[in-house]
């Protein structure tokens, strides 16, 4: 026997509406003895009769009466739960949560970004969190966050992760105003070779900023200071504690005593990516990559 599904609540609603047999077959699109037979194996699944019936019409009964109430509002919720499925497939509801680094909010990428997707997609929420890239994909492959803008340098990508290029820029150098080196228009490598660095290091993580310095001075890179946030090491730069290296955009924060110099040399670029779980695109989180999509192509 067929258990109590949505098609038998509608079968019932139909019939108690139409007090009728026949018109409700017709209204169903289904032939009466069909209809008759889901009828009476809801009635033997409740365990109760549900119409009292006639050769002219039917009527309900006690527990017909009952179940009409319980069945129009299981209904309307369902429906409610389709429409809502529905738009968020589509996109238009739901919740997005996306990491980034630093340098998505200083190049302006990321609130150009956002600003553009809550535009075209009101409705649905934007959850931010500032994470270390490695914590992103951490994140993003346990399915506590969906996007994640981050640098490359330093931290390998999962298979599991697609991954898309944002943008490219030179690395800088951030200076005190009163550093010796700030006299000077641009710095060759050489010209850091015996600096301490103030470098990166959210969440005890610096490794991302270690493998860089690395990669451009050729060996293992003098540390004065690690901070937390971006922030905190300008002020530690601008009190001529050491020197950062940072990606171009974040030369526009201009902050008090900082002056910045770009990087001469046979140097790599800062990437800014976005990485997601692969094969996890869906509703506003697809809608959200392919906003990107177009904006890489115009």
């Amino acid at each position: 026997m067929a258990r109590m599904d949505l098609r038998h609540l509608r079968y019932f609603l139909a019939v108690a509406e139409e007090g009728h047999f026949g018109r409700a077959a017709q209204r169903l699109h289904i032939v009466q003895p069909a209809l008759s037979v889901q009828i009476r194996a809801l009635e033997e699944e409740l365990g109760a009769a549900l119409f009292e019936r006639s050769t002219r019409r039917v009527a309900l009964t006690d527990a017909g009466r009952l179940l009409l109430g319980e069945a129009q509002r299981t209904i309307e919720q369902a429906e409610r739960t389709k429409r809502l499925i529905q738009r968020a497939a589509r996109g238009e509801t739901g919740i997005v949560r996306i990491g980034f680094v630093g340098n998505a909010l200083a190049s302006a990428r990321l609130s150009e970004d956002l600003g553009t997707f809550h535009e075209a997609w009101p409705n649905v929420v934007l959850d931010l969190h500032e994470m270390m890239p490695a914590e992103q994909q951490e994140a993003i492959l346990a399915g506590r966050l969906d996007i994640g803008y981050c640098s490359t340098f330093g931290v390998p990508f999962d298979a599991r992760l697609a991954v898309r290029t944002l943008g490219r820029w030179p690395w800088y150098v951030a200076l005190g105003a009163r550093h010796p080196l700030a006299r000077q228009p641009s710095l060759d490598v050489n010209a850091l070779m015996d600096e301490a660095f103030i470098v990166y290091a959210a969440e005890g993580d610096d490794e991302g900023q270690l493998a860089i310095l690395r990669q451009i001075l050729g060996k293992e890179p003098r540390i004065a200071h690690r901070m937390s946030s971006m922030l905190s090491m300008l002020a530690v730069t601008a009190a001529g504690l050491g020197v950062t290296l940072a990606p171009e955009p974040i030369s526009h924060m201009t902050p008090p005593n900082v002056v910045f110099r770009e990087l001469l040399g046979d140097v790599p670029k800062s990437d800014l990516v976005v990485i997601t779980r692969a094969g996890a695109e869906w509703g506003p989180i697809q809608r959200y990559l392919e906003m990107l999509d177009e904006g890489n192509q115009a």
